[in-house]
């Protein structure tokens, strides 16, 4: 598909109808938490948006935000506004191989520079002059600064890009050691170890696909990104916590909490704050945007939130002393008021 294309084009090659299409802005408005009425902005918007170009490096991670995207399902069109990317260079995705893939990632850069969107998951690495980790003889921290540099946006997905995420956690042996200088993407820009560029977190391990796609729809339409918390997270996702959204919010209103996993409580869905839910101090839309075409998220299916989309999450899970899990870094004895 050429650049030139719109999503407009796009879609209507993918047979999609317009009404389907003004139905997917409104709910993408709505999502945003647009303004009323900005849904026909949206889509006169969205519609004369060219394919962009993306570049996305991966670093220290594990392939699971990937996964999340590929697993996404069958395209809502949210899906088809990530198939709709010119995806020029991804290290798992992509078809071409050594030389050939960072041919196609310097080419990307030159053509499109100061357009193309620039995703990035897992930390980077900054510990031994950033050794820990080279992609074609280039250290993680010398491609992300040269690829940033030409970026129109980068979008942080997942907690290992976004806040440092497992990589970041300290050495059980040495717990004040960050082992590999695992360094966030906003870190480094703070730093100035990476060009200052827009940027978008999108926490979770993995991050909700959705969320990706929304992020990028806004750019698409209106040139900047939609509206962020003080960790550059979309208000629109992250603003309230996974608690605040729980369906067995009720049971924990009620003061009815599940002792044990198999217990009676826990089988009648009362609360799981107490097997250490960490729902009350995390940020993210999983119980509203959900897993698996919308069919579960952790609390539905009887775990407690991990707090993945928070900073430091990994560490807060462990107590220190038996590395039993619990739900937060303090442990009340009662529940939060």
């Amino acid at each position: 598909m050429p650049h030139s294309e719109t999503f407009s084009d796009y879609l209507s090659r993918r047979g999609i109808s317009r009404r389907g299409f003004i139905r997917f802005c409104a709910v993408t408005a709505s999502a945003l938490a647009l303004p009323a009425g900005q849904a026909r902005a949206l889509a006169v918007a969205l519609s004369a948006a060219p394919r962009p170009s993306v570049i996305w490096l991966s670093f220290q991670e594990c392939t699971g935000c990937t996964e999340s995207l590929t697993r996404s399902s069958e395209p809502g069109i949210e899906s088809l506004i990530l198939d709709h990317l010119s995806l020029d260079y991804h290290h798992t995705l992509q078809a071409a191989s050594g030389f050939a893939a960072e041919e196609a990632r310097a080419t990307a850069i030159a053509e499109h520079f100061g357009e193309y969107i620039l995703i990035v998951d897992g930390s980077v690495p900054t510990g031994e002059q950033s050794a820990w980790s080279t992609i074609a003889g280039e250290t993680n921290l010398d491609m992300l600064s040269h690829a940033a540099d030409g970026a129109a946006l980068v979008l942080a997905v997942g907690t290992c890009a976004a806040f440092g995420g497992v990589p970041a956690a300290a050495a059980i042996q040495a717990p004040a050691l960050n082992q590999s200088g695992a360094s966030s993407v906003g870190d480094l820009m703070l730093a100035g170890l990476v060009p200052n560029r827009p940027l978008v977190n999108v926490p979770g391990c993995p991050p909700v696909p959705g969320v990706m796609s929304g992020v990028i729809a806004h750019f698409l339409a209106f040139g900047t990104p939609p509206e962020l918390d003080d960790r550059q997270r979309p208000l629109a996702w992250f603003a309230e916590t996974v608690h605040d959204r729980c369906p067995r919010l009720p049971h924990f209103n009620r003061g009815r909490f599940a002792r044990a996993f198999d217990d009676a409580g826990a089988r009648r869905g009362w609360c799981l704050y107490e097997l250490g839910c960490k729902g009350p101090e995390t940020h993210n839309a999983c119980p509203s945007v959900k897993w698996n075409l919308g069919t579960s998220f952790p609390m539905l299916s009887g775990h407690g939130c991990l707090g993945c989309s928070e900073p430091g999450f990994w560490d807060r899970a462990l107590a220190p002393d038996d590395g039993r899990f619990i739900g937060s870094a303090f442990y009340p004895d009662s529940p939060p008021d």
